[in-house]
């Protein structure tokens, strides 16, 4: 079964780290072929959160997240995400 980004939000939230990680795992390779550009940028959102700790791999996904924002016309997300990734020097 493939779990939903609040799904896994919520998983990691509770602590389930490890499970949260097979869930993101398994959601993002079976969604990037879904062409759901909404679910994908919730993903990377999680994952960015996920690998907060590791600084490369939050950017890496917080800059996925902001293009599929920006593909699925989330101006609010997309925003957000540009602000961040700017205060970093990554756009």
């Amino acid at each position: 079964m493939i779990l939903s980004a609040d799904a896994i939000a919520e998983l990691l939230s509770n602590g389930a780290r490890d499970e949260a990680g097979r869930a993101l795992d398994k959601a993002l390779v079976t969604r990037h072929h879904s062409g759901s550009p909404h679910e994908l940028c919730a993903l990377h959102k999680v994952a960015s959160e996920f690998w907060k700790d590791q600084p490369e791999q939050a950017a890496f996904h917080r800059t996925h997240a902001y293009i599929y924002a920006l593909e699925a016309g989330r101006d609010a997300d997309a925003e957000t995400l540009y602000i961040s990734l700017e205060k970093e020097q990554r756009i």
